[in-house]
């Protein structure tokens, strides 16, 4: 057991310096992936100007798109992961830059600020959201293997040849459930809809492309998720479940009833 094993590749999270201020890889995932959201996004309703969207309201929305997230993501780590910590250190949840942040939150507060953009502009919120969720699964790509450069939220325990050990998992092999995760959560997800979209016509009907995403991504993180090592300070919430289990399941539910409602509607 555990004789064969990959040492961790030591990267620097800091990509690069400007000065005294250093710029993570962690933080170009993020910036990275709302850039091609932004881009993509654009340039796909700039072609196809049947689908009722001017290039121009994606700039609008890009900053509403990078506030959302970080407010999303921040709360919800702070409400699902660890309440009590920052009930009593309220003030703490202001400083991002020291860590935490939650996907499942990230996505609230996405659809959230978009929900918001769409009644002031007077655009289709669902068809953005489906727009928007082709490029999205790239950011969560990055996003993952910056999570593998920093050497965080590794994976439990294991003996398979693929195992890594990482310098903060102690002196046992983990699983690289990291890579897991940006292949079931981004890699698949961003060929799945991509493929569907210039393939079929689902986007004629508003609230599909984005139904399918979220369920795909429900489905990759509750399965990962019996291969990475369960938060700290929760470990498993409920028999054998973890906190990102339970989050994804009405994450799934959502998924569905957004495929199921765009069906029964006219395109």
């Amino acid at each position: 057991m555990f004789e064969s094993y990959i040492h961790f590749p030591h990267i620097d999270p800091v990509a690069f310096t400007v000065g005294p201020f250093a710029v993570r890889w962690y933080a170009l995932a993020y910036v990275t992936g709302v850039l091609f959201c932004w881009q993509y996004s654009r340039w796909i309703v700039k072609r196809y100007p049947a689908l009722g969207i001017r290039p121009e309201k994606f700039d609008d929305l890009a900053s509403w798109a990078i506030l959302a997230l970080v407010i999303g993501g921040r709360l919800g780590y702070v409400l699902f992961y660890q309440f009590d910590y920052y009930a009593a250190h309220p003030l703490d949840i202001l400083k991002t830059w020291k860590g935490g942040m939650s996907f499942h939150g990230g996505i609230v507060g996405v659809m959230t600020g978009f929900y918001l953009f769409s009644r002031l502009h007077h655009v289709s919120f669902l068809r953005m959201l489906d727009l928007v969720s082709l490029g999205v699964p790239l950011g969560v790509f990055l996003g993952r293997m910056t999570n593998f450069i920093n050497g965080e939220l590794y994976g439990r325990i294991t003996d398979v040849p693929w195992a890594v050990l990482f310098p903060a998992g102690g002196y046992l092999p983990r699983h690289p459930s990291q890579l897991y995760e940006a292949v079931l959560e981004g890699l698949l997800i961003l060929i799945v809809l991509n493929v569907i979209f210039w393939r079929t016509r689902m986007i004629q009907r508003p609230g599909q492309l984005v139904g399918i995403g979220l369920m795909l991504y429900a489905g990759g993180r509750f399965v990962v998720e019996f291969f990475r090592e369960p938060d700290a300070q929760l470990g498993f919430v409920w028999q054998m479940l973890t906190m990102g289990q339970i989050l994804s399941i009405p994450y799934a539910l959502l998924g569905l009833f957004l495929v199921l409602r765009s069906r029964f509607q006219r395109p």
